[in-house]
């Protein structure tokens, strides 16, 4: 199972306030959600982005709020973003079957997401540096469970370049400056 960039949406989960600046291993983190944000508009793939509780927890944090794009931040109170009927309609809008999910928290909002994709038939994968949680082992645990319940744990290089494919595809080069 690898993503294909004609069959897969971006899920861009609780990137937020005072939660995202709290989060274990946030540099790293935040470096591939950008380049996954840069690469999805580079290769034409749909972004859907969620908040959990806003009014709480604040907006999606700069500078991902700006590289969103058209994407709206839909907000929603379920961990789950499946659990959420904007976010149901905004994903079969999209026509996709597949979806990569980066955003935080991986144990809770991830998680439950995944094991919802998967269940209503969602090939998932999940950005494993894409991802994180206050705790590394709360993490650990997550990606580890989602795996067995069948989605890709895949770090973000991985994820590029599966839907890139091709070195001959026009868009190597500008993909590759992101990476480096």
């Amino acid at each position: 199972m690898m993503p294909n960039r004609n069959e897969v949406a971006l899920v861009f989960v609780d990137v937020q306030g005072r939660l995202h600046e709290i989060m274990n291993e946030k540099e790293t983190l935040d470096a591939n959600l950008e380049r996954l944000l840069r690469a999805a508009h580079l290769l034409g793939v749909p972004v859907l982005a969620t908040e959990q509780i806003p009014e709480k927890l604040g907006p999606t944090a700069d500078p991902f709020r700006s590289l969103l794009g058209e994407a709206p931040a839909l907000a929603k109170t379920s961990f789950s973003c499946m659990g959420e009927e904007s976010f149901c309609e905004a994903l079969a809008a999209t026509g996709k079957r597949q979806a990569i999910l980066v955003g935080i928290e991986t144990h809770v909002c991830i998680y439950q997401t995944a094991l919802d994709l998967l269940a209503a038939g969602f090939s998932t994968f999940v950005a494993a540096d894409a991802v994180a949680s206050r705790s590394a082992q709360n993490k650990q645990w997550a990606l580890e469970a989602m795996r067995d319940a069948g989605a890709a744990i895949l770090p973000t290089e991985t994820v590029l370049f599966a839907l890139l494919r091709d070195a001959a595809d026009p868009s190597f080069k500008a993909l590759l400056r992101l990476i480096k």
